[in-house]
């Protein structure tokens, strides 16, 4: 047992797979309901709870479903992890994870599915909100940070998706083409950061596949990189409906598969063993992975009491932290006590503090700057909607909007991205706010030129509009206390400190994924390669709106006397301004000598320091090996060449004034002929099928949908079925799907079925459906009516009978 646990943990009596029967050891590899593992009672073995948690608990009262759509506890509802990493700040994640994990444990919560860390590719991602960063670096030190305050409570942290799960289209079988050096340096690196650093009891695996294999049942994955690489020694539990087939799943180190597919999984694990199609030892150690995370979950009834009001004030703490201030022309902000504004936007009166999806967190308290803002000083002369939430043009609210903005001293304009803009299940089509927002923002200014806008969204945006805000405050999903927390920042109660986790850049048409993102056939293609966000924008030379690392503050700080070692870089930060406030020291690495090829500049370390008027304070990034360090596929390993790199320090990834040069002696020569074309350059938004094959060292593999639909095709395809019926039951979902989206509110139910493949239908019925009906099914589906349901009806009256007998087997019963 570790040791964060030992003192919240009770002796209790030690299970082994040598006291249990093969059935048993296969049932605990599969849940026993949507949210609950199977227990064995006669073994002492109880049932584990686990419940989504990113940014707060969501354990589900009554008929328990996946996707938030029905209700749960009350819980703090933090800040998305995208608005977090905007602080920077591993200290504050660790806070946020300390009360998820307290409020976990108060629910009887013993596994929190949290933190995401997947790297964002696109910032069209549908889930970006629950997602740190563009860097793997950034993202894997503040998951890192979330998963050791939500263990130090006793509860298991799983942070997700494992891995290269970049799109949220077809995201149950989409196949993530990826070269090994750019899936091990930006797509694995967060998570190698959070298991060697954190060490989580459990991690989830990813929906898709990667490279033709599920990541459920992918050895290199869970076996070559996760255990044996990284020492992970937890269990891999599966993303809800994620479990492709149980017995390679088994094999390839895959522990948990949720939510409850039934005793039909069990059967097909026995099955196998017996027929030496999987090792016994494969299932022992996947079952003494759960004894494990049984036995060192917290005793139920022994968590603390939960401090709501802590938490709440917590929530607001980190929501002022977490607001990036993007533009402040004439210093207009902050606002003194007794400025006179008007308040425009439904965002101030309905705020978007949250993403849509299986996070969905029912918050304790929920503030609006409405309710707020009499507390904050300012004196608000109007209020004004000035649109509608799903865009649609309202002339008599935007007119509203106008003379509300005439008499103010300045207008808070609270604009962002509505629910069905961003949410599990659809990727974003656009960067782009409503029209109507900008022109309710064009009208504003016309008559108020002092007009300050606050965002709302769980990503970035297009900022065309720009030159008629005065000041700019991002202040991403902000949490149920997120309107105390921008007040805070808009009137200087609190120094703005946010500096972007992601790049925003001038137009969706600059990004390195633009055209092929999300990828609508059986492929997602990664070919820009190791060239995502920053790297790409600097390495191209392609101008961006802000860069990554970028934000602003009230007061002002220099850097200077940079001295870097391979080792470490140390920099003197002075508060040069006449407020409090905290700065982050960002550390990059740049290769001046030849090699292999890479961006011209990577995050290397960071450093986040508060500071007084006048104040100085030299810190210490970390360097080493890490740093510098390339995945070499000559030889199979990580490797960092000789050669001279420059070590750049300064306030955001396009402002590095101090440089200093370090000599490596590396672990190999340099390296010069890995690739060319593009990928020298970083142009890499029209890359060749030829040059894409040379970097995955194969030819690039077909990414068409044909064929009669089989397992593991999405519903979608019953689109193109040769069964009248099912194209029918497409056309009933579709309609749903489209009917949702006009009402501005996203069908998450819809979405999951159209996503989902036909296997999944086995996996998410607690037993009801076997893998055996779903072949009937599929013989419907294909225009094969008589003899499919005739196979269908045989194989439900199997599928019972075998029940059966399995559950009373598994009770001991004669």
């Amino acid at each position: 047992m570790r040791t964060e646990d030992a003192a919240t943990a009770s002796p209790r009596a030690t299970v082994t797979t040598d006291d249990l029967t093969l059935l048993e050891k296969a049932a605990l590899l599969t849940g026993a309901s949507v949210w609950q593992t199977h227990a064995l009672p006669r073994h002492g073995v109880r049932a584990l709870w686990l419940a989504d948690g990113p940014h707060g608990v969501r354990k589900q009262v009554g008929s328990a479903d996946h996707l938030g759509l029905n209700a749960s506890e009350p819980a703090t509802c933090f800040p998305t992890a995208a608005t977090v990493a905007n602080t920077w700040d591993v200290d504050l994640a660790e806070r946020i994870g300390e009360a998820l994990g307290t409020e976990a444990a108060a629910q009887g919560v013993d596994v929190l599915l949290g933190p995401g860390l997947n790297v964002k590719r696109s910032p069209l991602g549908g889930r970006s909100f629950e997602y740190f960063s563009e860097d793997p670096l950034l993202s894997g030190r503040l998951a890192a940070g979330y998963v050791r305050g939500i263990q130090a409570q006793g509860v298991a942290a799983c942070p997700k998706h494992y891995a290269a799960n970049s799109q949220e289209l077809r995201r149950m079988v989409s196949d993530s083409v990826v070269d090994e050096r750019t899936l091990r340096e930006i797509y694995l690196t967060a998570f190698g950061i959070v298991v060697t650093e954190a060490r989580p009891r459990s991690i989830m695996s990813a929906y898709n596949l990667v490279n033709g294999v599920y990541a459920n049942e992918h050895p290199f994955l869970l076996t070559t990189v996760l255990r044996d690489e990284w020492g992970f020694d937890g269990a891999v539990v599966t993303d809800w409906g994620g479990s492709n087939d149980v017995v390679a799943g088994t094999a390839a180190g895959s522990s948990l598969e949720m939510p409850a597919a039934g005793l039909d999984s069990a059967r097909q694990v026995v099955a196998a063993v017996r027929d030496g199609r999987l090792l016994g030892s494969d299932v022992d150690a996947r079952a003494a992975e759960i004894l494990r995370l049984v036995a060192e979950a917290r005793d139920p009834g022994t968590a603390p009491t939960v401090d709501a009001d802590a938490h709440h004030a917590l929530a607001r703490d980190v929501a002022a932290r977490s607001a990036v201030l993007l533009k402040n022309d004439d210093a207009i902000l902050p606002l003194a006590a007794g400025t006179r504004v008007a308040v425009v936007g439904d965002f101030a009166r309905t705020p978007r503090y949250q993403g849509s999806g299986s996070s969905v967190v029912n918050p304790t308290r929920l503030e609006s700057v409405l309710d707020v803002i009499g507390a904050s000083g300012l004196e608000m002369t109007a209020f004004a909607p000035g649109f509608t939430r799903n865009g649609s043009p309202d002339p008599a609210l935007r007119a509203q909007a106008v003379e509300a903005a005439r008499d103010a001293d300045v207008v808070l304009l609270f604009l962002g991205l509505d629910e069905i803009a961003e949410s599990e299940g659809l990727d974003r089509s656009t960067l782009a706010l409503h029209q109507a927002q900008v022109e309710v923002l064009d009208a504003v200014a016309a008559v108020n030129p002092r007009t300050v806008v606050v965002l709302s969204g769980g990503g970035v945006v297009e900022t065309p509009w720009l030159g008629q805000a005065r000041a700019l405050v991002h202040g991403y999903l902000a949490g149920q206390a997120g309107a105390s927390g921008l007040l805070d920042v808009l009137t200087g109660a609190v120094n703005p400190s946010g500096h972007l986790a992601e790049t925003m850049p001038l137009a969706l048409a600059d990004t390195p994924t633009a055209g092929i993102f999300p990828a609508t056939g059986r492929t997602a293609e990664y070919r820009e390669g190791l060239f995502v966000g920053y790297r790409y924008y600097t390495s191209a030379g392609v101008p961006v709106a802000f860069p990554f690392g970028y934000g602003l503050s009230y007061t002002t700080f220099e850097h200077r006397d940079l001295v870097a070692t391979p080792e470490k870089a140390t920099v003197t930060v002075t508060n040069t301004g006449d407020r409090s406030g905290a700065d982050v020291v960002q550390v990059y690495v740049a290769r001046t000598s030849s090699g292999v090829h890479r961006p011209v500049r990577t995050l290397a370390g960071f450093a986040r320091v508060e500071l007084a008027p006048g104040e100085s304070a030299t810190v210490e990034v970390p360097l080493g090996d890490a740093a510098f360090r390339h995945w070499d596929t000559a030889t199979g390993a990580w490797q960092v060449e000789q050669g001279t790199w420059d070590v750049l320090a300064g306030h955001h990834v396009d402002d590095l004034p101090l440089r200093a040069a370090v000599e490596l002696t590396g672990t190999v020569p340099p390296r010069t002929q890995d690739v060319t074309g593009p990928y020298r350059t970083g142009h890499v938004k029209d890359v060749t099928d030829a040059d894409f094959a040379a970097l995955l060292g194969r030819q690039v593999p077909a990414g068409d949908w044909s064929g009669p639909l089989g397992v593991n095709d999405p519903l979608s395809r019953l689109a193109d079925a040769r069964s009248p019926l099912a194209r029918g039951a497409y056309r009933l979902l579709a309609s749903r799907r489209d009917a949702a989206a006009r009402k501005g509110t996203p069908d998450l139910n819809v979405l999951f079925l159209l996503n989902m493949p036909f296997r999944a239908i086995g996996k998410m019925t607690n037993g009801m459906v076997s893998a055996e009906m779903v072949d009937g099914i599929l013989r419907i589906v294909n225009g094969h009516f008589l003899s499919g349901a005739g196979f269908t009806l045989r194989a439900y009256v199997r599928n019972v009978r075998a029940n059966r007998r399995t559950a009373r087997a598994l009770r001991g019963d004669s």
